[in-house]
């Protein structure tokens, strides 16, 4: 076994999503945005959550005033802001002015650490620059803050100029500065690197932090690594947003540091919200949290060759690096022509289904592999793996018999307009529904849902979130086969349904009443 690092008597853990992060593209964060989000990272129970730069941003400034009303349970909340400009006091400086008038305990301002950026971003000398960090750290703390510094650009400067990044660590220090960040501004770093220039900015006898972006698609690493090398503060974002490629990320970390390290980083209850809250700051962030991600990704803890089912059969451990409930996460089984049958019997008893008999289970599995031959994809469609599986078990009993179906489209003044004529059958009465859409998949859904209204009026609430269509053979063009894929929502749940067919409308068919069914069936029908 590896010697693990010793958890430092403090360990820090600083989220910076909410002004790091959001500086990534397609990310626009609204006041009450940052206001939900601080709200997950307070429950989650991060040591701090980085609001943003008071006076450089009108949002930010609203959100400060907003905030003083919130009262945090486990976090701190921290203004961030930079050193004072070249040539003016601290005191007369507009934005430091800012900082202290955000009301946060904590601030965090940015400093030079590279010789090059003094020299030719602030242009100014590298011993004013000193003066800057000496006067805002000194200036802040005599208005009863504390204050953290980080260091911008220190690992790019530190290989310029050793002596001077060293210097500016010692100099922020001996102003006051709680901890110094060791920023990996531009995320260049490797791990390797990373062990003995910490060190050298240990020397200085500074509590040290890392701040490390992503360029190199090792900020996780980086982080972990300077962690190892005496830093006691780590930062980050949630889902590891921020510019370029990202920031490290703290749902990776986290657990890192907790599950691997053993160190309480979190209140060891909070740790199985990790997942939730990954997912529901990219709710509130609008982007799509991404299903490789690890510890909190949808397919984290996803089996999809047989081999694998097989082993987890015995032990789910034999394939998984830990148990997914500590994260709040699920051990998934995929189905697909790569499963065998370990794979559907797992699913199915997740599902409720017994498969022991394992003949029932090999004819299960072979109409699968025959199904998904033909372009089905159940391992992205639950929802229609659990009806054809019902199918095979002998208790599918439909809640309603389509008839007959038709759609066209057609041009009126310009407009193009589509209409449906859905027939079924259903708690013994015949309903004929005609409805018109934006396109001929919008108007079948809409004359199918007007058919269920009467027997099962809870349709209405079903929500399409989303609908995928892919081609299936390459090369064929417009007569090519389809598969299409429909996502819908009730009362928080999601299921998803597949079709396939020679046509996008014969596809999106047979999905769109795979989804009515399975709705009704499981969430409206009783057991």
């Amino acid at each position: 076994m590896p010697t693990l690092p010793t958890r430092p008597a403090e360990f820090h853990v600083f989220d910076t999503s909410l002004r790091d992060g959001a500086q990534q593209e397609g990310i626009h964060l609204s006041v009450s945005d940052k206001i939900r989000i601080a709200g997950y990272l307070d429950e989650l129970g991060v040591t701090f959550i980085e609001g943003g730069w008071p006076g450089a941003s009108p949002a930010d400034t609203e959100f400060f005033e907003a905030a003083k009303k919130i009262d945090f349970k486990r976090s701190k909340l921290v203004a961030f802001g930079s050193t004072r400009k070249a040539g003016v006091r601290a005191e007369d400086d507009a934005l430091t002015r800012a900082l202290v008038d955000a009301g946060t305990e904590y601030v965090c301002i940015v400093a030079k650490s590279h010789d090059e950026h003094v020299r030719r971003a602030l242009r100014t000398t590298l011993e004013e620059n000193l003066a800057m960090i000496t006067d805002t750290v000194q200036f802040l703390r005599s208005q009863g803050r504390r204050v953290f510094v980080d260091a911008e650009h220190f690992f790019d400067g530190y290989r310029s100029n050793p002596d001077y990044a060293v210097q500016v660590v010692q100099t922020a220090h001996d102003a006051g500065a709680e901890v110094v960040v060791l920023c990996d501004t531009n995320g260049g770093m490797l791990p390797s690197w990373m062990p003995g220039i910490v060190s050298a900015a240990a020397a200085t006898g500074a509590n040290l932090g890392v701040h490390c972006h992503n360029d190199t698609a090792c900020a996780v690493a980086n982080t972990l690594a300077a962690v190892e090398a005496g830093v006691m503060h780590v930062q980050g974002t949630f889902n590891g947003y921020g510019e370029r490629t990202g920031n490290a990320d703290l749902s990776a970390v986290i657990p890192n540091l907790q599950v691997k390290y053993g160190w309480d980083v979190l209140p060891p209850e909070q740790l199985a919200d990790l997942t939730r809250v990954a997912h529901a700051i990219a709710l509130v962030a609008h982007q799509p949290l991404i299903g490789r991600q690890p510890y909190v990704g949808q397919s984290s803890f996803a089996h999809k060759a047989g081999l694998h089912a097989s082993a987890i059969k015995v032990d789910e451990n034999l394939y998984q690096h830990i148990d997914p409930a500590l994260v709040g996460n699920d051990m998934r089984m995929l189905i697909s022509d790569m499963a065998g049958r370990a794979n559907i019997q797992i699913k199915g008893e997740q599902l409720g289904f017994d498969l022991g008999d394992r003949e029932k289970a090999a004819h299960i599995t072979a109409r699968v592999k025959a199904k998904e031959a033909e372009g089905y994809s159940y391992e992205s469609a639950d929802a229609s793996f659990e009806m054809l599986l019902r199918d095979e078990m002998g208790v599918l009993d439909l809640p309603f018999q389509v008839q007959s179906w038709r759609v066209f489209t057609e041009e009126r003044d310009g407009i193009n307009i589509s209409e449906a004529t859905v027939k079924l059958a259903a708690k013994g009465e015949r309903h004929m529904v005609v409805g018109e859409g934006n396109g001929p998949v919008n108007a079948l859904d809409g004359a199918l849902r007007q058919a269920l209204a009467v027997p099962f009026p809870q349709v209405a609430d079903f929500e399409l979130t989303d609908y995928r269509v892919r081609i299936l053979d390459e090369g064929h063009g417009t007569d090519a086969s389809v598969r299409t894929l429909i996502d819908t929502a009730y009362n928080g749940d999601t299921w998803t349904t597949v079709g396939v067919g020679t046509n996008v409308i014969e596809a999106s068919w047979e999905a769109l009443m795979d989804a009515l069914a399975y709705g009704i069936l499981t969430h409206l029908e009783p057991a």
